[in-house]
Parts: C-alpha cells; sequence; structure tokens
C-alpha cells in the first residue's frame, strides 16, 4: 500500500485533540470518485487517519456532476449536511452553503497552532473565506494527437483546421468531438462563448432584464453549427458524460472539450499521445490563447461540526490533515507527462478566463445548460433563451 507522509506538526496536534477527547463518528463529502485517480488517495489518506486516531469517517464521494452538486445542496437544507465538505469555492453552487460553514479565521482563532491558509483569491462577498483550496483548474480542448497524424491533420488551432478535422474525421468513422449535450453541456458553452467574441465579451455579467453580449448569442449559434457539420456523435443529446469520456480514451473520438480532472484519469500511455489546447477562435476578435480556470474546490467545515462539543476537535483535526501539507498536495496535484504535460504548460502562459458559470445562479444556468441540445439541433432560439435568464437575476451582485 503507498505510504503517505503528513507535516510533522498536524501529527502532534492531532494526537493532542485524540488524547483530549473519545472516539467520535464524521461525515464526510466529497468529489474524489469516478474516473479521478486522486480517488485512491483521498480514501487512503481517510483510512490512515482513522488508524491514528481511532475515530470512524463515513464518506460518500460521487462524481462532481449536477446531480452531485444538487444532492449536497438538498442534504444542507435538509440538515443532513457532512462534517467536512470539499466543494466549489467562490461560485454561485457554494453561496447557499455560506451561513453553514465556518470561516477559516475563525477556526484559526481557536487553533492557532494549526495556521490554516487563508487565501484570499477565494474570499467571499462578506470577505471572509471559507474553503481551504486544494485544486486549481484548467479547462481546453484535448486532441488524441495519434488520430490527427494518422489523418494527416494539423491540430485545430484555427477555425479553419476545425472545420477541416470534422470533415475528415467523419470520413473515417471517428467522432470528432466527444460530448454530450443532455449530460454535461457546460464545456462547450463556455468554450463556444469564448470563441464567438473577445474574451472581456465572456467576463460580462449583465443585470437583470440587461442585454447580454451579442457573442453570447453567437457562441450558443456556433454549436448549432458544428451539430450541422455532425461534429459530434448522432447521439449526441441522449448519451452520457462518461460514455463519450471512454470513447476518447479509446481513440474513438478524436477531440474533447474538458477539464483537468478529466487528464487526471487518463492512463500512462496516453499522456505522450494526447494535447490539450485553447478551443480555436470563431470570430477575428477572439483571443487565440483564451482558456478557462481558477481555483476549482477546497475543503469546508461545517458550523454543525464546530458546534458540536464532542465533535469539533476530531472534525477540525481531520479538516488540517487532508488540507495541509503534502496531504493536501497529493490531493490536488496532477501527475502529467509527455506531450500532454507540455502542452498543459504552453496552454497556461495564455489568456485565463474564469467560468462563467460559477457566477450564475444554479437555476439560471439550469435553464441555459437545459437548452443547449435544443439549441444544436435547431428547436430552441438562443437570442430567446438569453432573454428568459436575463428575465432572472442570474448573476450574484458581487459577480457584477
Amino acid at each position: 500500500m503507498k505510504k503517505f507522509f503528513v507535516p510533522f506538526i498536524i501529527l502532534m496536534i492531532c494526537c493532542f485533540l485524540t488524547q483530549s477527547a473519545g472516539a467520535v463518528v464524521l461525515k464526510t463529502a466529497s468529489s474524489f470518485a469516478g474516473n479521478d485517480t486522486v480517488a485512491d488517495v483521498y480514501a487512503g489518506l481517510l483510512r490512515l487517519w482513522q488508524e491514528k486516531t481511532n475515530h470512524t469517517v463515513i464518506d460518500s464521494s460521487r462524481t462532481a456532476d449536477e446531480d452531485w452538486k444538487i444532492s449536497v445542496l438538498n442534504d444542507f437544507a435538509a440538515g443532513n449536511e457532512a462534517d467536512i465538505l470539499f466543494f466549489f469555492a467562490k461560485t454561485a453552487d457554494n453561496a447557499p452553503l455560506l451561513g453553514k460553514v465556518v470561516p477559516i479565521s475563525e477556526i484559526n482563532a481557536m487553533y492557532p497552532a494549526l495556521h490554516l491558509p487563508e487565501n484570499s483569491s477565494i474570499a467571499e462577498a462578506d470577505g471572509k473565506v471559507y474553503a481551504i483550496p486544494v485544486r486549481t483548474f484548467w479547462e481546453g480542448l484535448f486532441c488524441n494527437v495519434d488520430l490527427f497524424e494518422r489523418c494527416g491533420l494539423e491540430l485545430p488551432t484555427t477555425w479553419e483546421k476545425l472545420e477541416k478535422a470534422i470533415r475528415v474525421f467523419n470520413e473515417e468513422g471517428i467522432t470528432p468531438i466527444a460530448v454530450s449535450l443532455s449530460d454535461i453541456p457546460n464545456y462547450i458553452a463556455e468554450f463556444s462563448i469564448l470563441s464567438a467574441g473577445p474574451a472581456e465579451d465572456h467576463l460580462a455579467r449583465p443585470v437583470k432584464g440587461e442585454a447580454v453580449p451579442q457573442s453570447w448569442i453567437e457562441g450558443m449559434d456556433l454549436i448549432y453549427k458544428l451539430y450541422q457539420m455532425n461534429a459530434f456523435a448522432e447521439n449526441v443529446n441522449t448519451t452520457t458524460y462518461a460514455t463519450v469520456s471512454q470513447q476518447f480514451c479509446d481513440k474513438q473520438a478524436a477531440m474533447q472539450l474538458d477539464g483537468s480532472w478529466f487528464a487526471n484519469g487518463f492512463p500512462m500511455e496516453n499522456m505522450d499521445n494526447t494535447v490539450v489546447i485553447p478551443f480555436p477562435c470563431y470570430d477575428s476578435q477572439a483571443d487565440s490563447s483564451a482558456f478557462i480556470g481558477g481555483v476549482s474546490m477546497g475543503f469546508y467545515l461545517t458550523r454543525s461540526a464546530w458546534e458540536n462539543p464532542e465533535k469539533r476537535d476530531a472534525a477540525v483535526e481531520l479538516l488540517a490533515f487532508l488540507a495541509t501539507g503534502e496531504n493536501a498536495q497529493q490531493l490536488g496535484g496532477f501527475t502529467f507527462t509527455g506531450k500532454l504535460l507540455e502542452s498543459v504548460n504552453m496552454m497556461l502562459e495564455g489568456h485565463m478566463n474564469p467560468p462563467l458559470q460559477d457566477d450564475m445562479d444554479p437555476h439560471a444556468r439550469a435553464i441555459w445548460f437545459g437548452a443547449i441540445s435544443g439549441i444544436a439541433d435547431g428547436t430552441e432560439d438562443p437570442a430567446a433563451m438569453w432573454e428568459t435568464v436575463m428575465n432572472l437575476e442570474p448573476f450574484k451582485e458581487e459577480a457584477k
């Protein structure tokens, strides 16, 4: 079994806290599951902590899709939240949780020896930091280089090259772009906007009733264009994210828009024939180096655990154990090699925009994403969809 190392100071604090309280049962929830290779690391760390402390952890980890986000929010609404939560930071998703999680400054005031990090980049509207981030992220267009080489194609660094690749891959019986528009349409929705206009347009956060930038409408039109070009599989509106991701990894699809977590699940042998690049520009004003990224997720201590005198010490101990030192590095690190690592480093030199969806109210975002299938096949009008979204209050006040 892989051996895990933790900082000496954390172990000392663990021993002190364990001696000062009886064994307790803690609940944890995270997205360390599915094809995330760090899932085993996370499970191993929980086992190690239990062995060292005699406490018990009941873990609930699932892949971070929309259903998982909703389940976490529902648990908090029902008073059934975990004691330690690994979740998104500084987004519309985590806003409903902030009244039920503890600011890091409050924990540090009670446990100053821990010196838990307070990352100002994820301070919320009230100026407080509630999460300890262990994952940054980036998103881009993954390409199976060997398929491009086999078909005599250049990588799709321009829209013209992308169109040619789509045409040739269709002739060769290879799915050009692996995507599920009914399951996880967010990547293509975001990148189509980024491709259709200036990067500054993607950063716009219009107020209720205000018109969206024209590139937001034209970006949705791009999805329709791609659909008409047979860029996606025939069942794009009914297939699942897991299915199309496996098709990409099995070389049945040439490209996939996705994030760093996707690459972390690649077999090592795929890392020298897979690269990630920015999605090509359709509009002349778009930035060819633009990609999406930022601070992704971090660990939270819930208020219910904090206010439980029997649980507090153990919960703080587990938070520090997971979210600091080498353990945090293992959970947040990526093990890329070969051409994939080279391409990641090159892309990260470009212009990074945070995800538009992260600032959107979940209901408004659900309307946007729910319309993507219809936009692709022409049954939904992009302008009407955005009007519906903007008649809500899609952005938090602090995001504008």
